[in-house]
C-alpha cells in the first residue's frame, strides 16, 4: 500500500507454491476514505478474482483488515468464508465507484494446469527473429566502415584528414538520432510492420549511394540515410518485441536483439578483412549490407502486426486473428480480456516532455538518461568505430584486432544472458564498468611503454578485450533491458525516446572527436579520461539504480516515485 496525491494505491499479488506470481491486480481510492476501506477492497478483489478462476483456496498476505487476517490465519476453502465475503461487500456497498488503474491477470490455483498453460514459444518466434534483422543491421552498420576506413579515405580523397574520417562515422549517428525522435510517432501512425518496412527503404538507398559514390559528400549522404533508418529500426523492434511475445519468453526474446546486434558487428568485422588486398572491397561491404534490408523488406509482409497497435486503432477483429497466430486459438481470449485492461489502462492522459523533466517521473528520466550517458562516455563505440586504426597504431594486426573484439563482444553477450537474472542488474552494471575501468588503466600502462617492447603488444590487446568483454556483460545489454523496467507504463515510450535521444547525441559526438582527441591528447590522457567516467558510473550506480531482479513493476514503480 503507498499514498500519492490524495490517493491510497492497493496492489494484490497471487503466487504459485513456488513463488511465481500468477495473478495481481491494483486499484487506488480517495486517501480520505482511510486504509481500512482500502484493505476490504482488496479482500474483496481477492475473492472475487478466486470466484472468476475458480480457485479452491487463496491466502492473502500482507497489513490488511481484521477480516483478511482471518482468511489468512485459516487458509480455508473459500466456500467457508462466505459470511466474511458478505461482511465485506455489505461494507463497500457504498464505495463501488471506485477507480482501477491497471490490471495485469495470469492465473493460479485450483485450476492449475488450466489457467497457468503457457501460449506456444513457437507461434511468436518467427516474428521475433524477422523483427530482429533491425539489430543485425545497426550492428553491421556500426562496424563497417572500422577495417575499410582508411582505404576509403585514400579512394575517396581525404586521406590523413582525421576530422573528415570521423564525419563517416558520426554521419551515421547524425541521421540515427533525426530517426529515433520521430520513431514512435511512425509506429503509432502506420503500425509495426509498416514501420519496420519504411525503415528499411532509407538503409537500402543508403547503403546503394556509399556503394557506388566517388567523394566524400556522397558517402556522407549516404550514411546519413542508413542512420535514419537505424534510428527508426531498432526502438519499434523493441516495441514490436515486447508486445508479440508471450510473457514467458518475452525476456528471452528480448535479449536476441542483444545478441542480433553483435553478429551484425561480428559479420562487418569479417567481411571487411579482405579490403587492405583487394581493390573496392569496401564497396561489396556496403552492398552486402543490402540483403538482410531487403530481406526485412519482404518477410515483414508475412509477419503478425502487433495487436496493441490494431486494437489502439480500434481494428478488434483484426487484433483477436493476429492473437491467434501468435499465442493459438486457446488463448486468444484471455489475450483479449488482458489486452483491453491494459489498453484503458494506458489510455488514461498523454504524457509531455515537461512532466518527464520537471514532474514527479524526472528521477527516473534523470536515471535512465545518464545510464545512456555514461555508457556512450566509457568509450566503448570508439573501441568498435577506430579499433583497426588503434591496433595499427600500436603495431597490431588489424585484422586479428577485430576479429577478437567482435568474438569477445558476442562471448560477453551471452555470458551475460545467464547472469542477468541471477546475479541481478545492478550488480552486473557495479561489475561491469569496474572491469572496464580496470581495462582502460592496462590501456594507458601499454600506451607509456614503448612500441618496440612486445609488453606493450599485450598489454593493449588485453586491456581492449577486457574492456569489451566487462562492456558486453553489463554495460552494454543492462540498460536498455533496465530502462523499461524502472519506467512506469505510462510514461515508457516517451521516456525511452528521450533517453535514446541522449544515448545518440553522446555516441555522435564520440565516434566525431575520438580521432582528433587520440591525436592531441595522445593515448594515455584520453584513456585516463574514459577510466574517469567508468569509474563515475560505478559511483552513479551505487547510489541511484535499483536492483530490479525479481520485483513486479508495480513494485519498482511504488519503489522509486517520490511519495508526494
Amino acid at each position: 500500500m503507498f499514498y500519492r496525491e490524495g490517493f491510497i494505491g492497493v496492489g494484490i499479488v497471487v503466487q504459485n507454491e513456488t513463488g511465481h506470481c500468477l495473478a495481481c491486480r491494483s486499484f487506488r481510492i480517495l486517501q480520505k476514505l482511510g486504509p481500512e476501506v482500502a484493505e476490504a477492497l482488496a479482500a474483496k478483489f481477492a475473492m472475487e478474482l478466486a470466484s472468476e478462476k475458480q480457485w479452491s483456496r487463496i491466502v492473502l498476505e500482507g497489513d490488511c483488515l481484521s477480516v483478511v487476517k482471518k482468511i489468512n490465519s485459516t487458509d480455508e476453502d473459500l466456500s467457508t468464508t462466505g459470511p466474511i465475503i458478505a461482511d465485506i461487500k455489505r461494507t463497500l456497498r457504498d464505495f463501488s465507484w471506485f477507480r482501477v488503474n491497471f490490471i495485469h491477470m495470469i492465473g493460479t490455483k485450483g485450476n492449475l494446469e488450466q489457467d497457468t498453460t503457457n501460449p506456444p514459444w513457437k507461434r511468436s518466434f518467427p516474428h521475433v527473429i524477422v523483427a530482429t534483422l533491425v539489430a543485425f543491421l545497426f550492428g553491421y552498420h556500426l562496424g563497417v566502415v572500422n577495417e575499410p576506413l582508411e582505404t576509403i579515405s585514400v579512394d575517396l580523397g581525404f586521406s590523413g584528414n582525421s576530422l573528415e574520417e570521423g564525419l563517416v562515422v558520426s554521419t551515421l549517428l547524425a541521421g540515427a538520432f533525426g530517426g529515433s525522435i520521430f520513431s514512435g510517432r511512425i509506429a503509432d501512425d502506420v503500425g509495426r510492420r509498416k514501420a519496420f518496412q519504411l525503415c528499411a527503404l532509407p538503409m537500402l538507398l543508403g547503403a546503394s549511394i556509399c556503394a557506388t559514390t566517388t567523394n566524400l559528400a556522397g558517402m556522407l549522404l549516404g550514411r546519413f540515410l542508413v542512420g535514419t533508418g537505424l534510428g527508426v529500426g531498432p526502438p519499434v523492434a523493441s516495441l514490436y518485441v515486447t508486445e508479440v511475445s508471450p510473457a514467458h519468453v518475452r525476456g528471452t526474446y528480448g535479449s536476441f536483439i542483444q545478441i542480433a546486434s553483435c553478429l551484425g558487428l561480428l559479420g562487418s568485422l569479417l567481411i571487411g578483412i579482405p579490403v587492405s588486398s583487394v581493390v573496392g572491397w569496401w564497396r561489396i561491404c556496403f552492398w552486402v549490407s543490402t540483403i538482410p534490408a531487403a530481406m526485412l523488406v519482404l518477410l515483414m509482409m508475412f509477419c503478425a502486426e502487433s495487436p496493441h497497435w490494431l486494437y489502439k486503432q480500434g481494428r478488434i477483429a483484426e487484433a483477436e486473428l493476429e492473437l491467434e497466430r501468435l499465442v493459438g486459438s486457446s488463448h486468444v481470449k484471455a489475450a483479449m480480456v488482458e489486452l483491453s485492461k491494459t489498453e484503458r489502462a494506458d489510455e488514461i492522459d498523454t504524457v509531455k516532455l515537461t512532466e518527464l523533466l520537471y514532474g514527479r517521473h524526472s528521477r527516473v528520466i534523470f536515471i535512465g538518461s545518464t545510464l545512456f550517458a555514461l555508457q556512450q562516455l566509457s568509450g566503448i563505440n570508439a573501441v568498435f568505430y577506430f579499433s583497426s586504426t588503434v591496433f595499427r597504431r600500436a603495431g597490431v594486426s588489424s585484422n586479428l584486432g577485430n576479429v577478437f573484439v567482435g568474438v569477445t563482444n558476442f562471448t560477453g553477450s551471452i555470458i551475460a544472458l545467464g547472469l542477468m537474472d541471477k546475479l541481478g542488474r545492478k550488480a552486473l552494471l557495479l561489475w561491469s564498468f569496474s572491469g572496464m575501468a580496470l581495462a582502460m588503466v592496462l590501456q594507458v600502462l601499454a600506451a607509456a611503454i614503448p612500441v618496440s617492447n612486445p609488453f606493450a603488444f599485450y598489454l593493449s590487446i588485453s586491456g581492449m578485450l577486457l574492456f569489451v568483454l566487462m562492456f558486453a556483460v553489463g554495460a552494454g545489454p543492462v540498460p536498455s533491458l533496465l530502462l523499461p523496467e524502472i519506467f512506469p507504463s505510462r510514461i515508457r515510450a516517451t521516456a525511452m525516446a528521450f533517453c535514446m535521444s541522449v544515448h545518440w547525441v553522446l555516441n555522435f559526438l564520440v565516434g566525431l572527436l575520438f580521432l582528433p582527441l587520440l591525436d592531441n591528447m595522445g593515448p594515455r590522457l584520453l584513456y585516463s579520461m574514459f577510466c574517469t567516467f567508468c569509474l563515475m558510473a560505478v559511483v552513479f550506480v551505487k547510489r541511484n539504480v535499483l536492483e530490479t531482479k525479481g520485483k513486479s513493476l508495480q513494485e519498482i514503480e511504488i519503489a522509486l516515485l517520490p511519495q508526494e
